[in-house]
C-alpha cells in the first residue's frame, strides 16, 4: 500500500489555494470539494446542476471554509466561449489556479460493442474526455501562474486494462490515460505544473450503483474514506510527482471495475 492511501494532511494543507473541482455536486466531486475547502482551499465549484452546487456553497460555508464561486457548466453542450468565460473569470478574480481535479463524468451503457448506440457513445466521450481536454487548455494559462498546481483527471481499472462490455466508459478513460500522459511530458521540463491520474476504485457513488445494481452498497468504501489521495495530489506533498496513474484504494478483486 503506498503511503498517499493513509496520508494524514495537516489542517491547512491547502490555505491559500485556489482549486476547480467538475462534478462538484454530487459523490466523489461533492466529497472533494468539502474536503479541500476544510483544509484551506478556496473551491471553484463546476457543475451542471445549479442546486446542487448551491447546496455545497452552502455545506462549505456552514462548515467555516472559504467562500466558494459557482459555475454551472454542462460538458454535453459546452462551447470552447464558455470555457474561455470560465478562464477570464478566474483570472479576474482570482488570477491564478492552484488544483484542478476533473471529476465529472458519464457511465454510459454496459454492453457488448455490436450493440452500443453510437449517440450515446459521442456523448461519454464529449463527457468524459473531449469537455476535460478544452477546459484544461482554456485553464492553463491559469495553472501556470501558480507556484505549485496540480491536475488531477479521474481514470478507471477499465482505462488501465480493456473489459468486455464497459464500451465508451472504457475507451474514454484510455483516453484520460493518453491525455495525462501527454500533457504531463509537455510540461515537466519547463513547468511546475504537475498532471496525473486517480483511479478512486469501487466507492459508494451513484455511478457505481449503474454499473453494479446488484451490489451492496454497504460494503463499498464513501467517498469521504478516499480523500487522503485527493489531498495528497492537491497539497505539495505530491509536488515532483507527475505523469503517473494513481489509485486511491489498494487494488482489491482485479475482477470488479471502478467507476
Amino acid at each position: 500500500m503506498e503511503c498517499h492511501i493513509d496520508y494524514h494532511p495537516p489542517a491547512n494543507l491547502l490555505e491559500g489555494r485556489v482549486v476547480l473541482v467538475t462534478g462538484a455536486g454530487s459523490g466523489i466531486g461533492r466529497a472533494a470539494a468539502r474536503s479541500f475547502a476544510e483544509h484551506g482551499a478556496t473551491l471553484v465549484l463546476v457543475g451542471r446542476t445549479l442546486t446542487k452546487l448551491e447546496t455545497v456553497y452552502d455545506e462549505i460555508e456552514t462548515a467555516g471554509g472559504p467562500q466558494p464561486a459557482i459555475f454551472p457548466l454542462n460538458f454535453e453542450g459546452a462551447t470552447l466561449k464558455e470555457y474561455r468565460d470560465l478562464a477570464e473569470t478566474l483570472e479576474r478574480e482570482f488570477g491564478r489556479l492552484d488544483g484542478l481535479l476533473h471529476n465529472a463524468g458519464l457511465l454510459g451503457e454496459l454492453t457488448p460493442f455490436a450493440h452500443y448506440d453510437p449517440e450515446l457513445w459521442e456523448r461519454v466521450m464529449q463527457v468524459n474526455v473531449t469537455g476535460p481536454v478544452w477546459m484544461t487548455q482554456a485553464l492553463l494559462p491559469l495553472l501556470e501562474a501558480s507556484r505549485d498546481a496540480s491536475v488531477v483527471l479521474t481514470s478507471s481499472s477499465v482505462g488501465r486494462k480493456g473489459r468486455a462490455r464497459w464500451g465508451a466508459y472504457s475507451v474514454s478513460k484510455f483516453a484520460t490515460e493518453g491525455f495525462m500522459q501527454v500533457l504531463a511530458d509537455e510540461l515537466e521540463p519547463t513547468s511546475s505544473v504537475r498532471v496525473n491520474t486517480l483511479n478512486p476504485g469501487a466507492t459508494r457513488t451513484a455511478m457505481r450503483q449503474g454499473a453494479y445494481p446488484d451490489e451492496d452498497p454497504a460494503t463499498l468504501r464513501t467517498p469521504l474514506d478516499i480523500m487522503p489521495t485527493y489531498l495528497w495530489l492537491m497539497g505539495p506533498a505530491s509536488q515532483g510527482r507527475t505523469g503517473q496513474a494513481f489509485d486511491a484504494q489498494p487494488p482489491k478483486n482485479v475482477a470488479s471495475a471502478s467507476t
